[in-house]
């Protein structure tokens, strides 16, 4: 590989903040996994995840408050993929606005992830996991990287 190219590669991987649950350091704060909780419309949420999961059966009502009051993220999601319930049909159309809505809540809530948001100045976040091509980078780059995109929106809006 000529020098070049790998200056390429270093711009690339300099002007990147990876992040991720099991990544350790003070950017996992940006996974939704995170214990930073919420209230949104008059509920306490322990984690985004936990506010993200829940939206996914609002005809469902109590399985929404047994995704809420799950005791970890990682049930919340469990909980959240599961197909034994009726998942609302305009899902597709909305998940991105129901994360834009948890994140706006988080990022306001707790000022020191404001201040810390905002410290990344211009740099591209991503969620580097090979566990999720679409909210995540795919652990390989070819995922779409929308959590990273919509942290970029909450940042450009403060």
């Amino acid at each position: 590989m000529n020098l070049y190219k790998v200056n390429e590669i270093n711009n690339i991987i300099m002007n990147n903040i990876y992040f991720y649950s099991h990544i350790k350091g003070i950017y996992s704060a940006f996974s939704n996994f995170s214990n930073h909780p919420v209230t949104i419309n008059n509920k306490y949420y322990p984690t985004t995840e936990h506010y993200f999961q829940s939206q996914k059966f609002i005809s469902e009502p109590e399985y929404m408050e047994l995704i809420r009051v799950s005791a970890t993220p990682s049930i919340a999601k469990k909980l959240g993929s599961s197909r034994n319930h009726k998942l609302r049909e305009d899902w597709n159309n909305v998940k991105e606005d129901i994360m834009l809505i948890a994140l706006r809540a988080k990022f306001t809530q707790h000022a020191e992830l404001k201040q810390l948001l905002l410290s990344t100045g211009d740099k591209i976040l991503v969620e580097h996991t090979k566990n999720d091509k679409y909210w995540g980078d795919g652990g390989d780059g070819t995922g779409l990287n929308r959590l990273g995109h919509c942290l970029m929106i909450i940042r450009n809006e403060h």
